[in-house]
């Protein structure tokens, strides 16, 4: 009897995955290395950013993943018009969703947000405690408490609409990570706390795609002290460790970004100084490319053209050997945008010829997941910045117009920041009602779009205008930008 009742209580095995057939026909004769990148080139078709590799597509192959996140699941149904999830060989997301860590068939352990993974996975070493490990009761505490963390956050950032709503999504992220500290014993950080770091990252970066930094900026200071709260803790395993820095560096930059973008300098430079200094104690140099990167834009930006191509030049040093040909473009970018800050044409241009040649090398598996946003269009629109800078208005505009038409309709910040460039040059270049026109299209989009840097830009445009107000729409254009209300 009691040995019948001991056999009763044991937990109910979880099931083997089921390999996903149907993914696998779809593959094809493509190696999972070659599907891997046609669907990053299909994320980046669609302004979605995605790291599939060659072990995602065997996870998923191999019935690990049950059902995709949701940037996985807009890109695989690009992929495939016409499909579903479940015509895709996965289950149907509310099989799998909606209940607490060990609810009755649901899968144990925090995975990347919105993947649902297999408890069998062979790769989930990071998620296995020691019986003898201090931390590891802790650790397994917070693996469970970490579910319902990772929905806040999953909640925060599904949040579409206007940008003041995107603004509130964002404040949620920090207040969540908070919230979930409050009141309990100081734990160490896991792999759900990795994941939801680096999925915090990426939806920062769609936000500002689609609304601009300023609603943004005034919350993103509380996920990123929540992620250095995060690193001061200290993870027990050293790859959760080397995450968690990458990805607090990386939100720093993101963070950084929204203050450069919003017009706060020196905030910027200060978030990009936390990145760098991020970078060097782990020797990440993935992450010191991205900071120098963004510290030679933003030296542009302040009027420091010298440390512009010194910071650039940085970068490039250290990104050689990351082996992608497209960061390389773009670091070759931004010692041009320097270059030109010094009025310095034959090094403005041969920059720009390097960045053209290694740009048409085309994207390969190396280039780094946050430079999603640079394909054609931020050329072009990067190139129109430094013909601007020189004066030399009609070949800046000519770039800038390209930049607008070729820009993917997700990035509606971009479109809006190439337009600005476009009525800048045309008004500088004596064409005001071609100008006026431009302005025009920008205003449309103001409500969208919160940037502080479009809004500059505009004004510095109907201030050029303004001796041209009889010329055809320079007068309606004045008029409706002077009722914007200005980002405070």
């Amino acid at each position: 009897m009691a040995s019948s009742q001991v056999t009763s209580s044991q937990p109910t095995p979880p099931r083997p995955p089921r390999p996903n057939l149907v993914f696998r026909e779809l593959r094809g004769q493509r190696s999972p290395a070659e599907f891997a990148a046609a669907v990053r080139r299909a994320a980046r078709e669609i302004g979605e950013r995605v790291s599939c590799d060659a072990r995602y597509v065997g996870r998923v192959e191999a019935g690990e993943i049950r059902c995709p996140n949701y940037a996985y699941e807009r890109v695989f149904l690009h992929m495939f018009p016409g499909r579903t999830l479940t015509d895709l060989g996965f289950a149907p997301r509310a099989s799998v969703r909606g209940r607490r860590a060990g609810a009755p068939g649901e899968t144990h352990g925090a995975h990347e947000p919105y993947d649902t993974p297999n408890p069998q996975d062979p790769h989930r070493r990071e998620d296995r405690h020691d019986p003898h490990d201090p931390h590891a009761h802790h650790e397994s505490h917070a693996l469970h408490e970490s579910y319902e963390e990772s929905d806040v956050l999953r909640r925060a950032f599904m949040t579409g609409g206007s940008a003041t709503v995107a603004a509130a999504s964002l404040g949620q992220i920090g207040l969540a990570l908070d919230a979930a500290a409050a009141g309990r014993p100081v734990r160490r950080p896991g792999t759900s706390d990795a994941y939801a770091l680096e999925e915090a990252v990426r939806r920062i970066r769609v936000l500002d795609d689609r609304h601009g930094a300023d609603g943004l900026y005034r919350r993103a200071s509380e996920p990123l002290r929540a992620a250095y709260e995060l690193l001061d803790a200290g993870a027990t395993r050293q790859a959760t460790a080397d995450r968690l820095h990458s990805g607090a560096g990386e939100l720093a930059i993101s963070v950084g970004w929204l203050a450069h973008d919003s017009g706060r300098f020196d905030d910027a430079r200060s978030h990009y100084a936390e990145a760098l200094a991020t970078a060097r104690l782990t020797g990440d140099e993935a992450l010191e490319a991205h900071a120098f990167c963004n510290t030679a834009f933003l030296a542009r930006d302040a009027g420091r053209p010298r440390e512009a191509v010194r910071a650039a030049q940085a970068a490039q040093r250290v990104g050689r050997s990351l082996g992608s040909d497209r960061l390389m473009s773009l670091l070759a970018l931004r010692e041009a945008g320097g270059w030109a800050g010094l009025a310095d044409r034959t090094g403005c241009e041969q920059a720009l010829v390097r960045a053209q040649t290694l740009y048409e090398r085309g994207p390969s598996d190396a280039d780094p997941e946050w430079m999603s946003f640079y394909g054609e269009a931020e050329l072009e629109g990067l190139e129109a910045q430094c013909w601007s800078t020189l004066g030399d208005w009609s070949r800046a505009a000519r770039h800038a117009r390209r930049a607008a038409h070729l820009q993917d309709p997700h990035f509606t910040r971009n479109i809006a920041l190439y337009t600005a460039e476009l009525a800048d040059d045309l008004a500088r270049g004596g064409r005001p009602d071609e100008a006026a026109a431009a302005g025009m299209r920008v205003l449309d989009l103001l409500d969208q779009v919160q940037s502080s840097r479009i809004q500059t830009m505009l004004a510095g445009t109907a201030r050029v205008l303004l001796p041209h107000r009889r010329a055809s729409g320079v007068s309606g254009f004045l008029d409706r930008h002077t009722s914007v209300p200005r980002t405070a």
